[in-house]
């Protein structure tokens, strides 16, 4: 399934995943700055990290997300790939990998956690995230009569995986991450939009 951009504008989710990524950025230093978006879209957080100093590269299936992140961002490269090809032998590893609402959209989650630690270089960073679930939250989503529009069977190419905390942190243990931080980011914590996994290799 593709999923078709008619821009290159930040979506919705970039309000309250963005501040995230930036503070982290910020809170160390680089000895080197190439950044990989896996699952890139449009191009928008390819943009904001290179206007952060990053030599970056995204990753999409989408042809009409990396057409719209050519035209709007000739200085980025941008190219149509997929987290279940050989990425690292295509396109070497990466100081910080970032994968921004994409996992929950993969058939194959381990597939997907494979390919997103492997890009990570020694020292490196990981920051993931994806919509977040918990008992609390569901009961809240029920009781509010929001179910069916929050888990909607009728989004063509939607979500498929819906993770918590426990979850997301087995699928990348199991992959292979040794340290992983989470945070709970959009609305009070027990009610988040998303989460944000950080891994540190």
């Amino acid at each position: 399934m593709s999923y078709n951009y008619h821009d290159a504008n930040p979506t919705y989710a970039n309000a309250y995943l963005w501040p995230s990524l930036h503070n982290e950025i910020l809170g160390r230093s680089w000895s080197r700055k190439r950044a990989i978006d896996l699952g890139c879209g449009n191009g928008a957080t390819c943009d904001m990290l290179s206007k952060c100093g990053f030599d970056v590269t995204g990753v999409d299936t989408s042809a009409s997300g990396i057409e719209q992140a050519k035209t709007a961002f000739p200085y980025v490269r941008c190219e149509i790939g997929s987290v279940y090809e050989d990425l690292v032998t295509r396109f070497g590893s990466f100081d910080l990998v970032v994968s921004l609402e994409v996992v929950e959209h993969c058939i194959e989650p381990r597939s997907f956690a494979k390919t997103f630690l492997s890009l990570i270089a020694p020292g490196g960073v990981g920051f993931l995230s994806t919509p977040y679930h918990s008992y609390l939250k569901n009961v809240v989503l029920a009781v509010s009569g929001k179910m069916d529009g929050h888990f909607t069977a009728l989004w063509d190419g939607g979500h498929i995986k819906f993770f918590s905390i426990k979850t997301l942190g087995t699928l990348l243990q199991e992959a292979g991450a040794q340290q992983v931080r989470f945070e709970r980011v959009g609305r009070i914590p027990q009610l988040a939009k998303s989460m944000i996994a950080v891994v540190h290799c």
